[in-house]
């Protein structure tokens, strides 16, 4: 599922930035932070949280990526690939929690 949600992600888009990484990896930390909140009200949330998320999610790629940017001298791209990707996963997990504790109150 990562695999093709990465290549369907890139074909739509010319640049060296990584987007379909950086999609993925935001996705999955929204669906964590939904995940993480709703563990006290849903059987096997946990469960689904660790196993789905970290096998969707790619941390090791997006270091990868990161480091590549770095060795072709995309340094301003490396460092926005790293910024973008803390900043709109910790949003997503966040808003992933609040959304489950809306929905569980």
């Amino acid at each position: 599922m990562r695999y093709l949600t990465d290549r369907a992600v890139q074909r739509r888009h010319d640049s060296v930035f990584p987007w379909g990484t950086f999609i993925i990896n935001v996705a999955g930390s929204g669906l964590l932070g939904f995940l993480a909140a709703l563990a006290g009200h849903a059987a096997g949330a946990t469960v689904a949280g660790a196993a789905f998320c970290g096998a969707f999610t790619t941390y090791s790629t997006f270091s990868y990526e990161t480091l590549r940017l770095a060795e072709d001298r995309a340094y301003l791209v490396a460092i926005l690939n790293v910024a973008a990707s803390m900043i709109a996963a910790l949003g997503c997990a966040y808003l992933g929690m609040a959304i489950a504790q809306a929905i569980t109150r």
